[in-house]
Formats: C-alpha cells, structure tokens, sequence
C-alpha cells in the first residue's frame, strides 16, 4: 500500500538563502508553542547541521525530545529530514518517514518554500487518522513560518 505524500508550499519574500536559515535555524521562532510533543511548551527546536545530526525539540525545563535525524543539510536549497514519530506522535527509531523541504527561487526575489513528507506507508494499519493529523499540522506549520517571514 502507497500512501500519496503530503505537499504544503508557500511562498515567502526573502530569497532562498535567508528563507532557508529561518526555517532551519530559527524553528523555535516560528512554531507555535504548545504543538510540540513535549509536555511543557519548547524553549528550542533543533535542526543540527550536518547529515546524521538530531532533530529534536528542548521544553522549558531543559528535557530533550528527538524527532528523527538530519538526513540532507544543503542550503540554500534543499533539507531532508527522517521523522521518527510514531502513530501516538512518540518517538520510535526504528520508523523512518521523511520530510523534505525545498527553497526554490520564486519571480520578485522571494523563495517558495516546499514541504513534502513521504513514505506514510511506514505507518502500517493505523496511518489513517496519522494522515489526517499530519495534514492538518503541516499545514498549520507552513503557514506558520509563512508569517513569521512575512513580519521580517
């Protein structure tokens, strides 16, 4: 069983470069406290910059979280990452699904900003209702660091 990706775009003035540092390196910024998996709201969410490097977040009381791994570190175009979440959003490092985001030069300067998350099938029966929450929190996501830019 194939299960389509789910693909959220949006586009954001800055170019390329700069949209793809304030997606990488300020994620803490723009993602809307209280969404994360830890149990207080995150103080950081890291990205490290290099293939095999951490995913994860850091809540207020310093407790680290993992998401899943670096896979692709390649500004100012392209970072794809293995989310390792389970179906109950609990990681679990023997499930790999990606996500990918691509910076694209869009006309006037600015980037559109792709998301692409793959290979749901890895879900197995229960990717059903996982579908339609991770639909809904990428979309929210994107439109989050959609705003963010556009107050920069």
């Amino acid at each position: 069983m194939t299960i389509r990706p789910i693909v959220k775009s949006i586009a954001v003035k800055q170019p390329p470069a700069q949209a793809f540092a304030l997606f990488a390196d300020h994620t803490a910024l723009w993602w809307k406290k209280g969404t994360t998996l830890g149990k207080k709201p995150h103080q950081d969410i890291v990205i490290e910059k290099k293939p095999g490097g951490r995913w994860f977040e850091r809540d207020e009381d310093g407790v680290e979280m993992d998401w899943g791994q670096v896979l692709a570190y390649e500004p100012p175009g392209r970072l794809l990452l293995n989310m390792q979440l389970n179906t109950k959003f609990q990681y679990d490092p023997s499930l790999v699904t990606e996500v990918e985001i691509t910076f694209a030069p869009a006309a006037g300067g600015g980037t559109l900003v792709t998301l692409e998350h793959r290979n749901l099938e890895r879900h197995g029966q229960n990717a059903d209702n996982l579908i339609a929450a991770l639909t809904s929190g990428w979309a929210s996501h994107i439109e989050e660091f959609g705003q963010y830019a556009a107050r920069l």
